[in-house]
């Protein structure tokens, strides 16, 4: 098995491929080793000292490391624990693991407009962000303001603040009138 690495906008944070599906769908997000208890893979990754925080995409395994640690030092050893998963057989996820396909529901008199939203955050955004191994999804829509949750290498990202205010702001405004301002939620 080989798994390539790429690097991300956020320099704390590497994408792993390990050539196969990690997910067949929707995403995994896991902040803390704590959030991890129904992924066998996830606490194999949070195993090496110094991972902050995994992320599961299609075919991705987005990791963060904290700022006390260096690439050089622990990628081995998170290189050993994806493959160490993937020939185990294990599941990545175990029945009733925290996989999400991403936006938060939403029903009342702006249905339509999230729903808008939420078509342009499939089509245009979220494969452009997975391409940098994260994930942004819709959480609320509230007097013309979008709220949505960052994942992944999207997290602490220090270009996220650009990337929502001058990319996916003015993406979502020009397509959609009621769209006054982008924030970003921590869930």
């Amino acid at each position: 098995m080989f798994i390539q690495t790429e690097s991300t906008p956020n320099p704390a944070t590497l994408k792993f491929l390990p050539g196969q599906t990690v997910l067949e769908t929707g995403t995994a997000d896991f902040p803390n080793a704590e959030a991890a208890e129904n992924s066998p893979l996830a606490q194999r990754v949070f195993a090496a000292a110094g991972v902050t925080g995994v992320f599961f995409g299609n075919d991705f395994v987005t990791v963060t490391k904290s700022e006390d640690v260096e690439w050089d030092h622990i990628k081995p050893a998170i290189l050993g624990a994806i493959m160490e998963h993937f020939q185990s057989g294990q599941p990545v996820l175990n029945a009733g693991g925290a996989q999400s396909s991403g936006h938060a529901e939403h029903s009342g008199e702006d249905a339509e407009v999230v729903n808008q939203i939420k078509d342009l955050l499939d089509s245009r955004v979220r494969p452009a962000v997975a391409q940098d191994g994260g994930d942004i999804t819709f959480h609320g829509f509230d007097r013309g303001v979008v709220y949505l949750h960052m994942q992944g290498a999207c997290a602490g990202c220090p270009s996220s603040t650009l990337t929502l205010k001058m990319g996916i702001e003015n993406l979502l405004r020009h397509y959609i009138p009621e769209v006054t301002e982008v924030r970003p939620v921590a869930v």
